[in-house]
């Protein structure tokens, strides 16, 4: 289960764009925030490139995504 309130911490924290983000992970804002909020799942690839894209640790990854 995604740790919603971290996420969005860390995306504020970048300064990007939600719609920004989802573009980069070829999804709509709407699937987007559907993984950010839980009601679906995040995959292995999109996972990876949101740690690319924010810049996330090994340990932040695991307490975002896999806590």
């Amino acid at each position: 289960m995604t740790n919603t309130k971290l996420l969005l911490s860390k995306i504020k924290d970048s300064g990007l764009k939600l719609s920004f983000i989802a573009n980069r992970l070829n999804m709509s804002r709407q699937s987007f925030n559907r993984r950010i909020y839980g009601r679906t799942e995040f995959k292995a690839p999109e996972i990876k490139e949101l740690c690319n894209i924010l810049n996330l640790s090994g340990i932040e990854k695991e307490k975002i995504f896999f806590a």
